[in-house]
């Protein structure tokens, strides 16, 4: 009896944690202003503490000379106290161009980016945007990880960011 016991608990313990995937989809409204510029925007997640987990995407204008564009990313100040200043940018698999008005989709496979050496528990997808001569929105979307059945969750920003979902699938 307590070799099968030994075994399940062995068997327990090298089981493989299932990776999930993780896709974003965020409204960039368009806006009628005099100045448009395009929003730089965070995507990150953070534990139930609101506690910084990890970066998952920073949209930004990366194409500026002298890498000008880059002394604008403080302006997302939730992000940039929780991990941009600590960043060297660009960051490979992270840093990409801001976007223009629309619906945007990013997919985030739970092996390739670490995902699926989260801990079991509570987290929140938190998306920052700021915009030159603009204003400044932060959404937070709880979610459980990992899944173990598809989840959907939405929010809804007021000016700055659109829709935002969260889809996990396990």
């Amino acid at each position: 009896m307590q070799v099968r016991y030994s075994f399940l608990l062995g068997a327990a313990l090298t089981t493989p944690v299932v990776a999930a995937d993780l896709n974003v989809k965020v409204e960039i409204p368009r806006l009628t202003v005099a100045e448009y510029h395009r929003p730089y925007v965070a995507f990150w997640i953070e534990d139930a503490n609101q506690g910084f987990v990890k970066n998952l995407a920073v949209w930004y204008d990366i194409k500026m000379k002298n890498k000008e564009g880059e002394k604008w990313l403080k302006d997302m100040r939730q992000w940039w106290r929780k991990s941009g200043r600590e960043l060297t940018m660009p960051v490979d698999g992270v840093s990409g161009a801001t976007r223009a008005p629309g619906e945007h989709t990013l997919s985030f496979n739970g092996a390739k980016t670490g995902l699926d050496k989260l801990p079991a528990g509570d987290y929140q997808l938190v998306v920052e945007a700021a915009r030159e001569v603009g204003g400044r929105e932060l959404i937070r979307v709880p979610f459980q990880w990992p899944a173990k059945s598809a989840q959907t969750a939405e929010a809804q920003g007021e000016h700055e960011l659109g829709k935002i979902s969260l889809q996990l699938k396990p």
